[in-house]
């Protein structure tokens, strides 16, 4: 793989090294005490840099308050090892870096993936992974683990699986955001805070499966949105993010999927609610006409 970082600043390069150093740390934490076979053998096979900070076309945009992320795929030797509970202290550590604003100034997104899974989904013509191995950039690299080669998809195959995806995630996301406006209507607003989440969450899934035929398997908002607006910048307009009120409207619903569920003191008003309802309305728009666009494209 590519291991050129030539065309980033150097602060970005420096921030590079601290989230690699981050994440070896915090994964050997996360292994400590471990007796399982698998878990005593653990390693970190590949750090890849994926996406617009790789390609060379990260944002930076203080006006429109658009920043691109780094995008990070962790592959490790083990399928259990993609687990969670494995990761949950390294992305931590990186949020309370960035929050910090000190050593890691840029959010960072963290996906992980087996090396035997990122095989398979080669295997099966993921443009998603194929992208990663052609584009990608290795922050570190164990040696003699290579990726296998790639077998594309035929297009009719391609476009087959990608319809399958729409005909199931556009309509469930389009429920949850009924069912989302009906709490609304029953003063139930924890309920359609979380429901709005789900439906958000659905609309970007969809997206990234449509596009790319795969989607993480997460519930962070902000991670899905970064990720489905750098395949389809259309979508960057569902959020408007000018004012204060506009970031904290965004911000409850991201937060929605844990606090209005757990959290005594999640609050959230009928005209953020209405707000919030409106936007997912025209995110669903626009994930339909970017889903019908790329599937005419097939």
């Amino acid at each position: 793989m590519r291991r050129d970082l030539e065309h980033l600043p150097e602060a970005a390069r420096a921030e590079l090294r601290e989230v690699v150093r981050i994440v070896f740390g915090e994964f050997e934490d996360a292994l400590a005490g471990r007796n399982a076979p698998h878990r005593k053998a653990g390693r970190i096979l590949k750090i890849i840099l994926f996406g617009s900070y790789a390609r060379g076309d990260w944002v930076a945009d203080p006006i429109g308050r658009y920043f691109s992320d780094f995008d990070i795929l962790v592959v490790v030797n083990h399928d259990e090892l993609v687990d969670g509970e494995y990761w949950s202290l390294a992305e931590d550590r990186l949020v309370r870096e960035h929050d910090a604003g000190d050593s890691v100034i840029t959010p960072v997104n963290l996906i992980v993936h087996s090396l035997a899974d990122v095989d398979r989904q080669l295997k099966r013509g993921r443009p998603f992974f194929i992208d990663i191995v052609r584009d990608g950039i290795a922050l570190y690299e164990a040696p003699d683990h290579p990726f296998v080669r790639a077998k594309p998809l035929s297009k009719q195959a391609a476009n087959e699986e990608a319809q399958q995806f729409a005909d199931e995630w556009l309509p469930s996301a389009g429920n949850f955001l009924k069912l989302a406006t009906g709490a609304r209507d029953e003063g139930m607003m924890k309920e359609a805070a979380f429901l709005l989440h789900q439906a958000a969450e659905r609309f970007y899934h969809c997206t990234l499966l449509v596009l790319t035929l795969y989607s993480p398997k997460s519930h962070k908002l902000n991670f899905l949105r970064s990720q489905a607006e750098r395949l389809a910048p259309g979508l960057i307009a569902a959020w408007p993010r000018e004012t204060r009120v506009q970031q904290r409207c965004f911000e409850l619903v991201r937060r929605a999927y844990v606090d209005a569920r757990y959290s005594p003191h999640y609050q959230i008003t009928v005209t953020e609610l209405d707000w919030l309802i409106e936007r997912v309305g025209v995110l669903q728009n626009l994930v339909d006409t970017a889903c019908k666009e790329r599937l005419a494209d097939f």
